[in-house]
């Protein structure tokens, strides 16, 4: 009987296979379609993204799900991942048409790093002719790597500096004394440690902006993403920065160095410092981890979903946008701040206080959602 019910279940599980493969190969010719939709759009000027044919989309396959017994979530879920990677290959496609690269060299100094091979990768995929300069790693194959940048004639149509803070105000400091003659720009995630570099470098004459990515190396889609450029006193560098970005999906935001960093100090700053109190308060409560997992809620494993990734980070990166940052205190008094009011109001048994707080929140969020 035990034989009979294993010979059923091989039967079962080569079915199994067989329809994953067939799904697979249905998604192979639904990206095959996408990338002809991309070339479409590219050949008639229109935006590779319409959000109102993917809402129909959307619509379409929740409808579709629940005619074959399944939920409308699921079906939700699967055509949005397709979406997403439709989408992966268009802009991937786009950046590759249309990108400004047409064998113009670059250098990408701290190009071994996470931020620096999504540059390298990221901007080989525009056309450039990409070198390397890192004292430690190995670049991607094929990428002529420098050790030290300082022993290479800066005669690159392009600089990116991607690394940590302090050592892009040396490099950058280094340059001012005598400028290269292409665009240069850092990546770093907080510009006021780097301010008087930049202007050093500007005052020299030396074309050059500052970028800051505002998303992770491991990014393949830029939907969605930011990517905010601070102006030096270099506009047309500025603007040679934003066009490498422009093939994208990515918003683009322009602003000045003192608001970028007042504005991070919330944006990365608080929302870290959250999620390093959040977890180092469950290190330090006593209660195993094993335990906690048994009486997870819906919101206690989305923010440990979150917290998980705050802690597997860089600590010396996290730890410079904690110190660096000119308005760094502001945000972490904020955080204090709101964490003393809350606990007086359980303290004090106040449900009205609790509720205000509540509703507060939801209002504040609401009103951030609709912008």
């Amino acid at each position: 009987m035990a034989d009979d019910a294993r010979d059923r279940l091989d039967v079962l599980r080569t079915e199994l296979g067989q329809i994953d493969r067939d799904i697979l190969a249905l998604v192979s010719r639904r990206q095959a379609v996408a990338q002809k939709i991309g070339q479409t759009k590219r050949d008639s000027g229109i935006p590779t993204r319409d959000y109102r044919q993917e809402r129909d989309v959307v619509e379409r396959a929740r409808a579709a799900a629940v005619e074959h017994g399944l939920s409308a979530q699921l079906g939700e879920e699967l055509i949005l991942a397709l979406i997403r990677g439709s989408l992966t290959v268009q802009e991937k496609d786009t950046v590759a048409a249309t990108g400004e690269g047409s064998g113009r060299r670059v250098l990408v100094i701290g190009g071994c790093g996470h931020m620096g091979r999504w540059f390298v990768r990221y901007l080989g995929a525009q056309g450039f002719t990409v070198e390397v300069a890192d004292p430690v790693g190995e670049p991607p194959p094929g990428i002529v790597l420098h050790r030290d940048w300082r022993t290479v004639p800066l005669d690159h149509e392009l600089v990116v500096i991607a690394a940590p803070m302090p050592a892009t105000a040396e490099i950058l400091d280094a340059m001012a004394v005598s400028p290269p003659r292409g665009i240069v720009f850092d990546v770093g995630s907080l510009k006021s440690p780097l301010r008087r570099s930049l202007h050093a470098l500007r005052a020299a004459g030396g074309q050059v902006t500052s970028v800051h990515p505002m998303f992770g190396p491991d990014t393949e889609l830029l939907s969605g993403r930011h990517v905010i450029f601070v102006d030096c006193g270099a506009p047309k560098a500025t603007a040679a920065a934003r066009a490498l970005f422009e093939p994208t999906m990515a918003t683009l935001v322009e602003m000045d160095l003192e608001s970028h960093d007042r504005l991070i100090a919330y944006v990365l700053g608080l929302s870290h410092a959250l999620n390093i109190a959040f977890f180092t308060a469950l290190a330090e409560s006593g209660e195993a981890a094993p335990k906690l997992a048994t009486l997870s809620s819906t919101t206690f494993d989305a923010q440990l979903g979150v917290a998980a990734k705050v802690a597997a980070e860089n600590p010396d990166l996290y730890f410079e946008i904690q110190t660096l940052n000119d308005y760094g205190t502001e945000s972490l008094a904020a955080l204090l701040y709101a964490v003393e009011r809350l606990r007086s109001v359980v303290r004090a048994n106040d449900l009205e206080g609790f509720r205000q707080l509540m509703n507060r929140g939801k209002s504040y969020l609401q009103e951030r959602s609709r912008r």
